[in-house]
């Protein structure tokens, strides 16, 4: 299985997300692997819960795709109320690759 989706799967099994958007953004760092993601997840289970606690969330679920090959994710977490402010100016910006897997 792609590693996107399996970080889809995942996510929508164990945080119940109300929105999920997975972003390959491998293209600025690897040579066509599946390295680099950006995961945006808005669910009520971050209600409550710190950026800290809610990153420890989300990592903890990808074990089994670092050993296949993950090498970054980028994780936007938010709670509906808190997407609601800032849905309309957000902007995905992948991050600058910094070496590692380059083209």
């Amino acid at each position: 299985m792609p590693i996107a989706e399996s970080l889809k799967q995942k996510l929508e099994k164990h945080l119940n997300p109300t929105h999920l958007l997975v972003l390959d953004d491998s293209h600025g760092h690897s040579r066509g692997q599946e390295t680099h993601f950006t995961v945006i997840v808005i669910s009520k289970i971050f209600e409550g819960v710190s950026r800290l606690d809610r990153s420890r969330m989300v990592s903890s679920l990808f074990d089994e795709e670092r050993a296949l090959g993950l090498h970054a994710l980028t994780q936007k977490t938010f709670t509906p109320d808190e997407w609601d402010k800032v849905k309309d100016t957000f902007e995905h910006q992948p991050p600058a690759c910094r070496g590692g897997h380059s083209k």
